[in-house]
């Protein structure tokens, strides 16, 4: 049956069945032959024929996934009634309340074992998320006068970094404990920068999602 599809067709049916087992049994737990047994005949070269990994198929999968919260957050960077400040801490917390979220971190990957996804996360981060989000509303910020800083690349890039990465417990493996730590630190270097970020409510978020990951490990 699926040999027959059109090729987007195809890719769509794998990434439904690799997302769906994903979901259920972790990324970790997922194996290409998993995939394989639910796609009702498809042969792993029609697959590799697609996708040159699992990695990839996890890429797609994210990709996919978190496309229509992407357009939710160029809407936040393109508001003309908040600052670049109050645009950072909306589009920050924006970005850990979208449902997406619990998908990626119920999947799990190990990014220990797979330098492939952690490179590709290191270089969405620099080479589109700071670019595409983080920077202009950081150079509006300076224009309206409710942020300072005299380099907001560099500045963008460490907020990033220490959001995507240092504080990703799916990379370090942290403890709910220390990546409570984690966020207290974060919380206080941002408003050395003067920028109030971690409220509350975004704590509580962080500490449900990491508690969430370490449930599915």
């Amino acid at each position: 049956m699926a040999r027959n599809k059109h090729p987007e067709e195809t890719v769509h049916f794998i990434l439904d069945v690799a997302y769906r087992l994903f979901m259920e049994k972790g990324y970790e737990h997922t194996s290409i032959q998993d995939i394989i047994d639910h796609l009702g005949g498809l042969s792993k070269g029609a697959i590799y024929h697609h996708f040159k990994s699992k990695e990839d198929i996890l890429i797609a999968v994210t990709e996919r996934i978190t496309a229509e919260s992407n357009q939710m957050l160029a809407a936040i960077r393109d508001r003309t009634d908040l600052t670049g400040r109050e645009k950072l801490h909306t589009i920050f917390k924006a970005s850990i309340s979208r449902p997406v979220q619990n998908d990626i971190f119920t999947a799990a990957p190990d990014f220990h074992n797979n330098p492939k996804l952690l490179f590709g996360l290191l270089y969405d981060t620099i080479e589109h998320a700071v670019p595409q989000y983080i920077l202009p509303i950081l150079q509006q910020g300076i224009s309206d006068g409710s942020i300072e800083t005299e380099h907001p690349k560099q500045l963008a890039e460490l907020i990033l970094l220490a959001a995507n990465v240092w504080m990703n417990p799916m990379i370090f493996n942290s403890s709910e404990e220390d990546s409570l730590r984690k966020f207290m630190v974060f919380g206080q270097m941002m408003r050395g920068f003067g920028l109030d970020i971690l409220d509350d409510e975004i704590l509580a978020r962080l500490q449900e999602l990491t508690a969430l990951y370490h449930r599915r490990k």
